[in-house]
């Protein structure tokens, strides 16, 4: 490049220009020729060397080239050849005016360090891409740690860049930032807050990516789709999209449902309320019914010989009712629930089961089954559950119970029909009710 302009400064003067409007005009034509040769090479580099290098990433077995391909590891560092072109070619055009060359080599130093910035984007794009794909990737919050990484490069390569620009040593940038350490963490509060929560977060393994997670404060519930440095994104059950700030993660509480996943079973937890009237001793018209199904045959077996040796040593009159010990429908019921649920398909027999009753109250008497199912599905999950109660609920009148509800409008009608003849109400003959029902002499 040097001969080029000697040749160009030797043409001009020939020509009858002056010595400095010849340099002038050499070193102009040369420029312009740098600029062009600079735009020559990061087109070969873009066309012929990233192409070729592309190839080869492709043919490779390994993956780790493949995810810094697609996060555009080369692509950005095909912009250091142009940087390169000036770096080299620079002295021979500006060597001769020193303030121009210190302005281009400042200029090339900054770019050579946004270009390092990119890149270095690029490999913790690529990383994070790997990782994810790991176990140890759906565990560790990585993106938020990349993040911060980033930030951090990003805080230096600005404090260096200033120092060039004030032509001054970074660490005089470093030392000159204590007056605004304040405005800083103003700045970067929710930053610096995030990526604390984000290592706490991680340590402890509170939130991963695809977690299930409730957060009522926040109107959060539904599944993790995203932890960053500052922010987890959360889509809830109607597809709409929460942001929690990750600090909020540590200085709130909230729910994680990926313990119920990783046990292998889904809790119900469902309460019958059977009407208090209908509980009543067993007489030998029920026992013969109920030795009928199959479920009680050994539990009506064993509890009624239990029965019949402890009344027997007793001696007591058992033709009074409060006497010795009986069956009552609710407790043969509560057996059956029992035996029921032991046999379903769908219910976890290693887990926690229990058929148990409740305080009673203004709502009858609470009978809550309390089991697991295999299926940690919502869908296959609720319909066991349906499929349970709907046995349930359906077999409950063979014990001769009653489930408690609220009078409803027909109820009301049937109590009417009962005091007022149909055929003295138009209204209620239309209605077409059935005749009202025999009264119980169990009451």
């Amino acid at each position: 490049m040097h001969g080029f302009i000697e040749l160009l400064q030797s043409t001009f003067s020939r020509a009858g220009l002056t010595s400095d409007i010849s340099s002038l005009g050499a070193r102009a034509i040369a420029f312009v020729a740098l600029i062009l040769l600079a735009w020559l090479i990061d087109l070969v580099t873009k066309r012929v060397i990233l192409r070729a290098i592309t190839g080869i990433i492709q043919r490779t077995s390994g993956t780790w080239d493949d995810a810094m391909l697609e996060a555009g590891v080369f692509t950005r560092l095909s912009h250091l050849a142009p940087a390169l072109v000036f770096h080299i070619f620079g002295d021979d055009i500006f060597g001769d005016t020193p303030t121009v060359k210190s302005a281009l080599d400042t200029f090339i130093t900054i770019y050579l360090v946004l270009v390092g910035l990119s890149v270095g984007s690029a490999i913790l794009n690529g990383a994070q891409s790997i990782v994810l794909k790991t176990e140890f990737g759906s565990r560790v919050p990585v993106k938020g740690f990349v993040q911060a990484l980033k930030l951090i490069g990003a805080i230096v390569g600005a404090i260096y860049v200033l120092a060039l620009l004030l032509d001054k040593s970074p660490i005089y940038i470093f030392s000159g930032m204590g007056a605004l350490t304040a405005v800083l963490l103003l700045i970067f509060k929710d930053a610096l807050l995030g990526f604390v929560a984000g290592i706490q977060i991680s340590v402890n393994q509170m939130v991963q990516t695809g977690d299930w997670i409730e957060m009522p404060k926040a109107g959060a519930d539904g599944f993790v789709i995203d932890v960053s440095l500052t922010t987890v994104k959360v889509q809830n059950w109607d597809k709409t999209i929460t942001t929690i700030p990750t600090y909020a993660l540590i200085s709130e509480s909230f729910k994680n449902w990926r313990g119920m996943f990783e046990s292998g079973g889904r809790r119900i937890k469902r309460a019958i309320n059977i009407d208090m009237q209908s509980v009543r001793f067993a007489d030998e018209a029920m026992l013969e019914h109920w030795k009928k199904f199959r479920l009680l045959r050994t539990y009506l077996a064993e509890k009624l010989a239990e029965i019949e040796a402890e009344n027997r040593q007793i001696g007591e009159d058992l033709g009074v009712l409060g006497n010795g010990r009986r069956l009552t429908n609710l407790g043969t019921f509560r057996a059956y629930c029992v035996a029921y649920l032991r046999n379903h398909p769908g219910v976890h027999q290693d887990m926690l089961l229990l058929v148990r009753q409740l305080a009673p109250g203004e709502h009858g008497l609470p009978l809550e089954l309390y089991l697991f199912t295999k299926d940690t599905r919502w869908v296959v999950h609720e319909s066991v559950q349906a499929d349970i109660f709907d046995h349930l609920l359906a077999v409950l009148p063979q014990f001769g119970l009653r489930v408690f509800q609220q009078p409803v409008g027909h109820d009301l009608q049937l109590l009417a029909n009962r005091f007022v003849p149909a055929s003295s109400n138009p209204a209620l003959a239309a209605l077409d009710l059935p005749p009202p029902p025999l009264a119980d002499s169990h009451r």
